[in-house]
């Protein structure tokens, strides 16, 4: 149960209207399985929603009925070890659809990082569109494909890679999220605090405050505030997040 405070607030309980024809996010997420012709049928099933920041949206442990898909905003996603240590296991913007579970329960738990606008979808009522659309039910495989490469990949930065190597990896990752055919953004924003990163990276707050200090040093990055990153080498860059540079 959601504290007041946290509670996210429903804009359309009754559907999303014509908010699923003018999303931003359907050209990045799996709506864009479903025809202009058909997205009234989309929208039906949809709630759209908003959370302020520390909005939880997904509790872990809690029966999967629903997938969240986000428009607007970005999302932390975590797990709590017993001792009530918190590790990041990845951040979800624009296009995310979170709540792919493997079994009856949520595997983690969401929370809004910033104003987060998103649409939440019964899953039963998901399962009935896909046998009309099965180009959807391709596209809910790759991204269950995807989050399983982004498992393994960051497996990979905490088992191996180094503080340096570790930003590195995440600043490049960033600069791809909303971009197309793995392009890149030279300036882009990062609205999770340096404890955010910290937590996803396996490293403390100190250790990523002095590797962003160096990157800045070093003329790999610049930093014009505490929420702002341009990349001044992004072939360097990209050089030491695989271990290259």
């Amino acid at each position: 149960m959601l504290a007041p405070s946290t509670r996210p607030v429903v804009l359309d309980p009754h559907g999303a209207g014509n908010a699923c024809a003018h999303c931003d996010a359907r050209s990045h997420s799996v709506c864009n399985a479903v025809p202009d012709s058909d997205i009234a049928r989309l929208a039906a099933i949809a709630t759209v929603s908003h959370a302020q920041p520390g909005t939880t949206l997904i509790q872990e442990g809690d029966p999967a009925t629903h997938f969240f898909n986000i428009s607007a905003g970005t999302v932390r996603m975590y797990k709590l070890l017993p001792d009530g240590r918190r590790q990041i296991t990845g951040f979800a913007g624009m296009g995310h659809f979170l709540g792919l579970a493997v079994s009856d329960t949520y595997a983690f738990s969401a929370e809004a990082i910033d104003t987060v606008r998103y649409c939440r979808f019964s899953r039963a009522r998901v399962r009935t569109l896909l046998d009309d659309y099965p180009a959807m039910e391709k596209r809910l495989l790759e991204v269950a494909s995807t989050e399983l490469v982004a498992a393994q990949d960051q497996m990979l930065l905490l088992g191996r890679k180094t503080a340096r190597e570790r930003l590195a990896s995440f600043l490049m990752t960033q600069s791809r999220q909303g971009v197309f055919c793995h392009g890149t953004r030279a300036q882009f924003v990062l609205p999770m605090s340096r404890g955010d990163i910290a937590d996803y990276l396996g490293l403390t707050i100190e250790t990523v405050s002095r590797t962003f200090t160096k990157l800045r040093s070093e003329g790999f990055i610049d930093i014009p505030s505490a929420t702002e990153i341009t990349i001044r080498a992004p072939v360097a860059l990209e050089g030491m997040a695989t271990g290259m540079g």
